[in-house]
């Protein structure tokens, strides 16, 4: 019994993590307050529990505000693409509510089919721009790619990210647990499910010595690595 409880035991293990979430869950609202900041606040959540699922995660804070910073500018960038792409679809679809002619079906439906490709893109993109160093170019296009390379583990991803949402829209009794679970820890937690997934997907796409360039993404794991293929 007094094995579970043990400082270094499985227990307190769980329980620091769980903290850990709930920090980092904190973190992630505050940082995406202003709107803005997002894109980066998104890609510093997924650094973190990229890290945190393979137990190489120990400062939480401190590594959430280093990627925050170094993945500022691009993660905006990012981030407001698919903003635009999202309002324009939505106006789309609104307007195609409201104003019926022959072919509105079928641009509802090629309107639907761009906003699915367009989550697949954002399920991967801040954990891509996290993890590796790219133009936004590529960081578009490899998320989409990818995405449709491993579309089993992608279905599964958007499936824990949207379900709870899902839930909560057809059992009113459920929304309030749902919303008060998210304020707490579900942003992180959700990171950091999918985050198992992410590590085992990227495993196919990190450098490898046998490997020609054009079969890999640059890691971008340090910032010193970085900063010299940014020169």
């Amino acid at each position: 019994m007094g094995g579970i409880f043990n400082i270094d035991g499985k227990f307190f293990s769980v329980m620091t993590k769980i903290a850990d979430l709930i920090i980092l869950n904190i973190l992630w609202i505050i940082c995406c307050i202003p709107i803005v900041t997002i894109g980066a606040s998104t890609t510093a959540l997924n650094y973190v529990t990229l890290k945190m699922t393979k137990d190489e995660e120990a400062y939480i804070v401190k590594s959430f505000f280093h990627s925050f910073k170094q993945n500022f500018r691009q993660s905006t960038v990012i981030w407001l693409f698919l903003l635009a792409g999202y309002i324009i679809a939505v106006v789309d679809l609104i307007i195609l509510r409201d104003w019926a002619f022959q072919f509105s079906d079928i641009i509802r439906y090629v309107v639907l089919a761009l906003m699915l490709i367009l989550t697949f893109i954002t399920i991967y993109i801040f954990p891509i721009q996290a993890k590796f160093f790219n133009s936004i170019k590529n960081t578009f296009k490899n998320s989409f790619f990818i995405s449709i390379r491993h579309l089993p583990s992608t279905i599964v991803m958007v499936l824990i990210l949207i379900g709870p949402f899902i839930a909560a829209y057809f059992i009113n009794l459920l929304s309030q647990y749902i919303i008060l679970i998210y304020l707490l820890i579900g942003f992180s937690g959700t990171a950091y499910a999918n985050s198992f997934f992410f590590n085992k997907i990227f495993e196919n796409y990190l450098p490898k010595e046998e490997d020609a360039p054009e079969d890999t993404l640059e890691d971008n794991e340090n910032e010193n690595a970085k900063n010299d293929i940014e020169e």
